[in-house]
């Protein structure tokens, strides 16, 4: 049976210029951005002038109150003005310097450690072996500042940073790891103070992940076994079967396992099988946070984990590591675009309940569905740390699909398909046409669409363009009219038969079959 229409295409030949960055992208960008980007740079200036000490870089535990102890929290808080630096360097270099000053300042002061037995004289990194900057009695504490230190350098080329990280690991953190024959894993205290020294999800998870970033980075093999070490331990003695990272199960510890795993299944040198069991736990993790009940509100929206400064800030740790599971092409579209929906519920949730009259000082409620009403000395540098990394990282988000996927070049190009008259609603087209008026309806007002609009529409036209393209490959239906000869017509051989009438039968004319 012949095909029904003919097609011309320009770019046929090959499938991915279609998403290639084309000027076009500019344009849709500016539109677009402006629900995130803007609100993002509100946000975390809100973040800075409402907690942060600005000649030291690091910040309140409550608005106006200084906590001597609060040394953990600090990584997050600095990681939302890292990521603000990352949107803005290429951009705006005078707001990425104000932002890159603060985090030199936050590295000089030692992130708050209260517990250091050296200070830094200046913002550079000393890389000396034996400076003791950050080492902590709280194994996990060094875990998350060092987690951070690796962000710090990636974000700024500085290699200084991602060496700190690394000797303060070395040194400070997995010398206190001991073997357990039971898994074959590590396990690593929680303190050294001998008070609940663990083990526990929360120093297990961040050592996991700095382990496989490490290796990520250095190549050395002593870390990649620590880390398939660490997660043997946490995955046989700490995890549960339900998706559990611990109980109760709280998000940052989700997101920070779910982030593990996802590292391992691209460093990992083990078989493809348990490659592809990391890549699938990841999302467990992830998504239980965003799904399961005791997570979130029994809507998707992440749940009041507590009010104090170690509670209030669990979601800031989870939002940055679902967003880079979002992008992170490896791992299966059906899971990327359900948590990037998650994700945006939780962002316009979020700052559709922010009181902006006193702006800004702005304070993010504990609970996202409903705006702060206590009292100023109340609110919590933790909560409004966790509605600026959501803030930040769904522009993180936004920018990052709207730069690798032009919606309108992809819609431009699959418009080239030209369809015969009346075969335009055949069925096998079905799925290509619904794609196609679902990306000119949000082209035709983009800022009332989220960015996991934009992702899924662009998935659908990727998905059902090649479809479309293989069914108009085909030559034209067969027509019983009598042929008005205007053009050298050929036999089935390619025999020139000349332009005059033939006897019947079928023919080659313009490089399509026809019936004489």
């Amino acid at each position: 049976m012949f095909k029904k229409f003919a097609i011309l295409l320009l770019l046929a030949p090959c499938f991915l210029p279609l998403f290639s960055q084309t000027t076009a992208i500019k344009n849709l960008y500016r539109t677009v951005s402006d629900t995130y980007e803007t609100k993002a740079d509100s946000m975390t200036n809100a973040f800075i002038e409402s907690f942060m000490i600005k000649e030291k870089g690091i910040f309140n535990d409550r608005y106006q109150y200084y906590a001597f102890n609060a040394y953990w929290t600090q990584a997050h808080a600095i990681d939302v003005i890292i990521y603000a630096y990352e949107r803005h360097k290429n951009i705006n270099r005078t707001l990425a310097n104000k932002y890159l000053n603060y985090i030199r300042l936050w590295y000089k002061n030692k992130a708050n450690n209260y517990a250091g037995a050296a200070a830094s004289s200046s913002t550079t990194p000393n890389t000396s072996t034996d400076y003791k900057m950050f080492e902590n009695p709280f194994t996990d504490d060094m875990c998350w500042i060092t987690l951070t230190l690796l962000h710090i350098g990636e974000a700024t080329g500085t290699k200084a940073y991602t060496t700190v990280a690394r000797q303060v690991f070395d040194n400070y953190i997995i010398k206190r790891a001991s073997e357990d024959e039971a898994t074959g894993g590590l396990w690593l205290p929680w303190n050294t103070n001998g008070d609940g020294n663990g083990p526990n999800a929360c120093t297990q998870s961040p050592a996991t992940l700095i382990a496989a970033k490490l290796y990520q980075k250095f190549g050395t093999a002593k870390y990649l076994e620590y880390a398939k070490k660490l997660y043997a331990y946490t995955s046989k003695k700490i995890v549960f079967s339900d998706g559990r990272v611990e109980d109760p199960p709280l998000t940052y510890t989700q997101g920070t396992f779910g982030e593990a795993c996802r590292i391992l299944y691209h460093v990992t040198d083990e078989s493809t099988a348990i490659k592809n069991k990391y890549k699938s736990l990841a999302y467990t993790y992830l998504n239980y946070a965003f799904t399961s009940g005791r997570c979130t509100n029994g809507q998707n929206i992440l749940r009041d984990e507590g009010h104090n400064g170690d509670q209030s800030i669990f979601k800031a740790v989870l939002i940055p590591y679902a967003v880079n599971f979002v992008l992170d092409e490896d791992m299966a579209a059906s899971n990327r675009l359900s948590l990037c929906r998650l994700i945006q519920k939780n962002t316009t949730t979020m700052w559709g309940n922010l009181d902006l009259t006193r702006y800004p000082i702005v304070f993010c409620n504990w609970d996202w569905t409903k705006p702060y009403t206590g009292e100023d000395s109340d609110a919590s540098m933790g909560s409004a740390c966790c509605g600026a990394s959501l803030m930040e990282n769904s522009a993180r988000l936004c920018r990052a699909i709207i730069d690798r996927y032009d919606l309108g070049a992809l819609y431009a190009e699959c418009s080239s398909l030209s369809i015969q008259p009346g075969h335009e609603n055949d069925a096998e087209l079905a799925a290509f046409n619904a794609a196609m008026a679902n990306a000119a309806e949000i082209l035709a007002a983009p800022s009332d669409y989220l960015t996991y609009q934009f992702k899924q529409a662009i998935e659908n036209l990727q998905a059902a363009y090649p479809g479309a393209q293989e069914y108009a490959t085909g030559i034209n239906e067969i027509s019983n009219e009598q042929l008005k000869i205007k053009e050298d017509i050929y036999d089935l051989s390619g025999r020139r038969m000349g332009k005059g009438n033939l006897p019947r039968g079928i023919y080659i004319q313009n490089g399509r079959k026809v019936l004489r």
